[in-house]
């Protein structure tokens, strides 16, 4: 049952040679049995087809293989056919490194012999996909994966999206589920994120929310900018690098921020505009999400609204949001740095998330983004022009103060001995700073850079002593 492994691989994949032997050893070359008869007829009219023999070898696989691009319209006998015109040449050539030589070469000196010009434009080289210890995967070492087992495990959209993510162009990939893992979790997310949408009762009667109002301006713009980077992605063959902002897309912008920010209070309907306007964000991103996920994006698409029989998110174009509003994508990332910092003061302190919280503002502050704090953190109020409160948890967004009263949500012995310890450490920490530059020879010798910083470092302390000092009187009081 051993063959010859060349001999093999020729008998399967090259073209069988067309050649028939006579009986006296002289043969013809045909295309096909009928004309090779008539041929071996004109030698000796007595033949028949049995006294023919078709040679059993077959020609190289990459001799057939070099070919394809041309006999695949039947370009050899006719290259003027009316698909040869159409087709060839065509625009990419999708393949592996290992074989630039053995088929991509060919095919281009191939192309210019018998069609006159070459038969692809650009070509994409993909990474190769090894095992866990870096071997290739092949049917003789018997290293891959069952692909039918992986797509009944992960979904076929699952294995295709994971191991996109971490392909970049031309670098080979270390196999491993968990790969698969993350397709198939970004899968669930979209899935859940439909549920949800779908899920909204809708009142035309409901008045849109200011919040909501926000989030479709930035993300329509956050959709434009996505859009116009993935376009340039894919002109670059940088399928992976697209893929992945396609993903940052719908994970952190839609399905963290947006959805948060538009989705009613519980119990109690969404408006229709903020409905309509969430529906059609998440067909766009369906869209751009289809050549990556083709079967999700698919039932999602045929379930978002009514389609037309017929009617396929194939055939439906990435388009280029017509809204640009790029003043409400820069105070996004302002919403983004005060709620954070306002879920850091919860987990400091310990304040539940159902406890609204005051927000205080010192400094330049844009009313654009209050609404949109307060549906993500959860704030009563935001004051702005407020007066500083010193037993107030703070942090800086950008130049801005902000300051949010604790008192009556925080434990106050455990508080006070947290700010006791953080003034021991920093008033001890001003002690050794003030030794090192209490030291002659250490600020007559050390580079003038270094004296500076140890001069910052006690200015900060004294600021955070200050300040600790300060909430701790208005805790006492």
């Amino acid at each position: 049952e051993i063959h010859d492994w060349c001999i093999s691989r020729q008998l399967w994949w090259g073209h069988r040679i067309p050649a028939w032997y006579l009986p006296d050893g002289s043969f013809v070359v045909a295309m096909d049995a009928d004309e090779a008869l008539k041929l071996a007829c004109e030698k000796d009219p007595s033949l028949t087809a049995a006294d023919l023999r078709q040679e059993e070898d077959g020609l190289d696989t990459w001799f057939s293989s070099w070919l394809w691009p041309i006999t695949l319209f039947n370009g050899i006998l006719d290259p003027d056919n009316e698909e040869m015109r159409y087709y060839y040449p065509t625009t990419d050539l999708v393949t592996g490194p290992d074989i630039i030589f053995f088929w991509v070469a060919r095919m281009i000196m191939a192309g210019y012999g018998f069609a006159g010009k070459e038969p692809f434009r650009n070509v994409y080289f993909t990474g190769i996909v090894r095992d866990e210890i870096g071997r290739k995967m092949s049917k003789q070492l018997g290293n891959s994966p069952d692909a039918l087992k992986l797509i009944a495990d992960y979904g076929a959209d699952g294995v295709r999206v994971g191991i996109m993510l971490c392909a970049p162009a031309g670098n080979d990939i270390l196999f491993d589920t968990k790969l698969c893992e993350t397709g198939r979790n970004f899968c669930n997310k979209m899935w859940n994120a439909f549920r949800l949408v779908k899920g909204w009762e809708v009142s035309a009667e409901a008045t849109q929310p200011e919040a909501a109002r926000f989030a479709i301006s930035w993300m329509k713009e956050r959709l434009a900018q996505s859009t116009e980077e993935i376009a340039d992605l894919f002109s670059k063959f940088r399928i992976s690098e697209a893929l992945r902002e396609a993903y940052r897309l719908f994970w952190d912008d839609f399905s963290s921020w947006y959805l948060e920010m538009v989705k009613p209070a519980y119990g109690s309907p969404s408006d229709s505009t903020t409905y309509n306007e969430t529906l059609g964000i998440f067909d766009s991103l369906l869209r751009l999400l289809h050549p990556f996920m083709p079967f999700i994006t698919e039932e999602l698409w045929q379930h978002l609204t009514e389609r037309r029989d017929g009617e396929s998110i194939m055939y439906a174009q990435i388009e280029q949001p017509a809204d640009r509003h790029p003043h409400e994508a820069r105070l996004m990332e302002t919403v983004k740095a005060a709620v954070n910092g306002l879920r850091n003061v919860r987990a400091e302190k310990n304040i539940p998330n159902k406890e609204p919280l005051t927000v205080n503002i010192i400094g330049s502050w844009d009313k654009a983004v209050d609404a949109p704090v307060m549906k993500l953190a959860n704030a009563s109020a935001v004051n702005h022009n407020a007066t500083k409160d010193p037993a107030a948890a703070t942090f800086m967004v950008g130049l801005t103060e902000i300051n949010v009263p604790l008192l009556d949500s925080i434990d106050v012995e455990a508080e006070t001995a947290k700010l006791e310890k953080d003034l021991k450490y920093y008033q001890g920490f001003k002690v050794s700073v003030e030794k090192k530059l209490g030291n002659e020879r250490f600020v007559n010798n050390a580079p003038a850079a270094v004296v500076e910083g140890e001069r910052k470092k006690l200015a900060d302390a004294e600021a955070k002593i200050a300040t600790i000092t300060a909430a701790l009187e208005a805790i006492r009081k």
